[in-house]
């Protein structure tokens, strides 16, 4: 591993805006934490965006990803968790070269975990997981049950998320041996939907009787996030104008389900605007919280 760490180094060292160069090895035979290969080398940039790329190569009988990423797009992969290995990347690997410090600090931010990266991972998990029960509730009337098991089964992958974030843990390292410690309830529903003697339906209708339940209660405070930003100023805010805010923006997830729901909850609500020219007849929604 020493000479394939030197090549790397020596490779790489004096490639114009490289940030950082980081190695993990594969511990795993079988865990697709490296895309099945043994071995990763990260290369972090800060120029060059269409540079992104990847590439396998195989060196003294191993054979390596190596993955080229703009650091801008790291971010969007912490925060959006596009990239459910991205996290064990960075918490167990070397790194080699880090100018500034750069990737420590994404480093001890993950560890930490602060409470801006939890309340982004809850919304965005919320978000999922109100799609996905919703989606198995339709599944459920149209008597389609396998669908339902499926998309309930994420909805309930979604909420698991949901409580380890709470409980300030990562998902993406893992799911149901974490929950199984931090979360015996939930993790009985995930039994009782894969392991239960009762018929398909009576599972289904079992954890969908919980995630009703569950959409309810956690509603409020898995949208923090959108419920700050629209209390941010008195006007009403347009589902245009909250999907380019910054700090939404980033995430890349569809706010007009939630926003539709927080509505039918009262805690958002809807305002008619009358838009130019009037003869058109059209109206314009917007939306602001109820308290405001």
């Amino acid at each position: 591993m020493e000479h394939i760490r030197t090549h790397f180094m020596d490779i790489y060292r004096d490639r114009p805006g490289l940030v950082s160069l980081a190695v993990i090895e594969n511990p795993y035979p079988y865990n697709p934490l490296i895309d099945g290969l043994d071995l990763l080398a990260l290369l972090v940039i800060d120029n060059e965006a269409g540079a992104e790329h990847a590439e396998h190569i195989r060196l003294d009988g191993s054979r390596a990803l190596i993955r080229t990423v703009h650091r801008e797009t790291l971010q969007s992969w912490i925060s959006i968790g596009e990239h459910r290995n991205i996290i064990e990347w960075l918490v167990r690997g070397e790194i080699l070269l880090d100018r500034d410090g750069y990737l420590a600090g994404v480093r001890e931010r993950l560890l930490l975990f602060p409470e801006s990266m939890r309340e982004q991972k809850r919304f965005i998990e919320f978000i999922g997981f109100l799609r996905t029960y919703l989606q198995a509730k339709q599944d459920l009337m149209d008597g389609n049950m396998l669908d339902a098991y499926s998309h309930v089964l994420t909805a309930l992958t979604h909420w698991a998320h949901i409580v380890l974030i709470e409980e300030g843990r990562h998902p993406e390292l893992t799911v149901w041996k974490q929950l199984k410690r931090v979360h015996p309830g939930v993790y009985k529903l995930y039994e009782e939907l894969t392991a239960s003697p009762e018929t398909l339906e009576q599972r289904v209708q079992l954890v969908m009787l919980a995630c009703e339940f569950s959409v309810m209660s956690k509603m409020k405070s898995c949208c923090d996030l959108l419920i700050r930003i629209m209390n941010s100023r008195s006007e009403p805010w347009s589902i245009g104008e909250l999907h380019s805010h910054p700090s939404l923006a980033e995430l890349h997830v569809d706010l007009s389900l939630v926003i539709q729901k927080l509505v039918k909850r009262a805690y958002v609500r809807e305002v008619a605007i009358m838009q130019e020219p009037q003869e058109s007849g059209a109206i314009e929604l917007r939306y602001t919280i109820m308290n405001a």
